[in-house]
């Protein structure tokens, strides 16, 4: 795991100051601190900071193919490259070193462009190719590992794998997308299809990019995708022992380091399903490590506790106050873009706690996604039945006036929140479910934005992601839909990110067996009802796991890391919230009706209202324009 950062000059081969590229990979030195490396050549840079997992003395980088031809940088882990190595030896190939690194760039040049297909694994690199003249940009297929790209004044083409790095060049400009704030205040991050800076983008997942001298920048490559257009058959027994064996060989795969390895365990479904699969294929104990709360409604650390007594674990748990608020400046300078996922607190101190004994942790991330296992998966399929058998020229007038005059009720459960549910119900089901996903609906930013910030935004809205994603997606249901959503966009924008900034910010190799893409390609084609069924979702993973977990675990109501930002509020940010739209430099930026923020925030500092997940989206974009040093 590490981090890399590239100059590459597309239309001549113009010299690159190695200083700038040093620059750049200093930037991002937390996520390599073990070595680092800068080689240029003529119109070209690579530069690459090291966090060493797998033949720790043997894979420097950038690093060289036998033949001097081709040059890579690479952040991320393949893990299949023992058997890859086997197939290319056979075909000639010849082999330095005991890493996956090398193993990318023998199948680079007996493959080229398609030997991204070939590696399993999470993956971001780049491969200059001498005589060609040629760069090979790829990005893993789910989006675990980020790219950035940003082409310059000079005609040269930067990236690397955070923000931080592009903005530490000169030629970076520091000018927000406006756009980006669209679409940050509907979903609380900025997706893959957008930066916060105008000019920066991000290679999407499951997509390459190849740029030749002399040529003007292609549009990226898809090389990978998801569906949901077929169905499995076959007996529940069989699908059940199909689905174990490819968790353990996703669990197993991941578990290959020369350095220690561990595991996040929260004590949920996932987390626990993961160190089971571990605990069985290891001869050790596992080391776990989780997170407390010294809350009570806020801690699910006894569950973690449980599971690590019954799989005989090296457990390690630490309680931590929910009084963390004075990280957010932390926090935003480690995402650099605004990121209003308030779990990354709990998220990076678990990062922290894991990474004092080693150095790779597996997660349970992505399941939920996959196997249906979010409460609104069940909400929308509940909606979608609903929208089935009432014709959309009664649903739209009907279910939308009601639901504009319906009162707002953020603090109820969803099956009590009508208003959402009204609202959601007027639309498709696509519309629906942006809704549903969405953090600031529609009819609260429009409240917000000042007229010269509506007139830049013009027809533009956030929604549009999402919703023409699923009208477009290659799937057969509505639950379906939802999920390829979830997988293109809310992953990689969201869960992804927010594990990918946290680990790193400590040197940590965080990997996610349940992303394993054959695993998610199995779960596409189960039918709904092994997804879905009752109320009950990740049916068809529970009910495997039952062989390993008992029901208290498997079906226990799922909670996640909670942080009180309501009462954070209300108390020690009080002083933060009434900022917003006074003196912070959000205020200034003229993209608010400041009136508008002072308001939200007295009302919720009163307690007349409940304004805590808008007021923390607005703080972090505060914080983290200032860390980029916008004004």
């Amino acid at each position: 795991m590490c981090g890399i950062a590239g100059i590459f000059h597309l239309e001549t081969p113009k010299p690159v100051d190695p200083a700038r590229l040093e620059r750049m990979c200093d930037a991002i030195a937390h996520r390599g601190p073990d070595g680092q490396g800068v080689w240029t050549a003529p119109g070209v840079a690579l530069g690459h900071r090291r966090l060493s997992i797998i033949d720790v003395a043997g894979s420097p980088q950038p690093m060289a193919s036998l033949d001097g031809r081709a040059m890579l940088v690479f952040n991320g882990e393949i893990y299949n490259y023992r058997e890859l190595r086997h197939e290319l030896r056979a075909a000639g190939a010849v082999f330095r070193t005991d890493g996956d690194s090398e193993v990318i760039l023998a199948a680079w040049q007996k493959w080229g462009p398609d030997c991204v297909t070939r590696l399993h694994g999470m993956f971001a690199f780049a491969i200059y190719d001498l005589a060609a003249r040629t760069l090979f940009l790829a990005r893993d297929r789910l989006g675990v590992k980020p790219l950035f790209l940003a082409p310059l004044s000079d005609g040269s083409l930067a990236f690397a794998s955070e923000l931080k790095a592009l903005v530490a060049h000169p030629l970076l400009r520091r000018e927000v997308d406006p756009l980006a704030i669209e679409d940050y205040l509907t979903w609380g991050y900025v997706p893959d299809t957008r930066s916060i800076l105008k000019g920066v983008t991000k290679l999407p997942a499951g997509h390459s990019l190849l740029l030749e001298c002399g040529k003007p920048m292609p549009n990226p490559r898809q090389w990978w995708d998801i569906s949901f257009a077929e169905r499995r058959k076959g007996k529940v027994e069989d699908l059940e022992a199909e689905l174990l064996h490819l968790m353990r060989e996703a669990v197993t795969s991941r578990m290959v380091a020369d350095v220690p390895l561990g595991a996040f365990l929260s004590g949920g479904v996932d987390s626990s399903s993961v160190v089971a699969l571990m605990a069985e294929a290891s001869a050790s104990p596992v080391k776990t490590c989780s997170i407390g709360f010294d809350v009570a409604d806020l801690d699910e650390s006894a569950y973690a506790t449980r599971v690590a007594e019954r799989f005989g674990t090296d457990h390690r748990a630490r309680a931590v106050s929910p009084d963390d608020f004075q990280s957010v400046d932390i926090l935003a300078a480690m995402f650099d873009e605004p990121f209003a996922d308030a779990s990354a607190l709990p998220t990076w101190r678990v990062c922290q706690l894991a990474r004092e004994t080693v150095t790779v942790a597996l997660s349970g991330d992505g399941a939920d996604e996959a196997f249906a296992g979010y409460r609104r998966h069940l909400f929308q399929h509940g909606e979608d039945r609903l929208r089935s058998v009432l014709p959309a020229a009664l649903r739209g007038p009907v279910f939308g006036s009601l639901g504009a005059i319906y009162p707002k009720a953020d603090w109820a459960p969803r099956p009590l929140r009508a208003k959402t549910t009204l609202l959601s119900l007027a639309g498709d089901s696509a519309q629906g479910y942006a809704r549903a996903i969405g953090v600031a609906p529609p009819e609260l930013r429009d409240s917000l934005y000042s007229p010269e910030y509506k007139r830049l935004r013009g027809d533009y809205r956030g929604e549009t992601l999402v919703t023409d994603l699923m009208r477009a997606a290659p799937a057969r249901s509505g639950l379906d839909r939802a999920q390829y959503a979830d997988l293109k966009v809310w992953l990689p924008g969201d869960i992804l990110t927010k594990v990918d900034r946290t680990s790193m910010a400590v040197g940590l190799e965080a990997r996610e067996p349940l992303l394993d893409h054959r695993l998610i390609e199995f779960a596409a084609t189960l039918p709904e009802t092994a997804r879905l069924r009752g109320k009950q979702g990740k049916w068809l993973l529970k009910r495997t796991m039952r062989r390993y977990l008992p029901d208290d675990i498997l079906y226990r109501q799922k909670q996640g890391f909670v942080m009180p930002i309501e009462a954070w509020f209300r108390g020690p940010l009080a002083g933060a919230a009434h900022e917003i739209g006074a003196s912070a430099s959000l205020g200034r930026t003229g993209w608010f009706d400041n009136r508008r923020l002072t308001a939200l925030a007295h009302d919720h500092v009163s307690g007349t209202a409940n304004n805590a997940r808008i007021l923390w989206q607005l703080l972090m974009l505060d914080r983290s324009l200032g860390q980029l040093g916008i004004a």
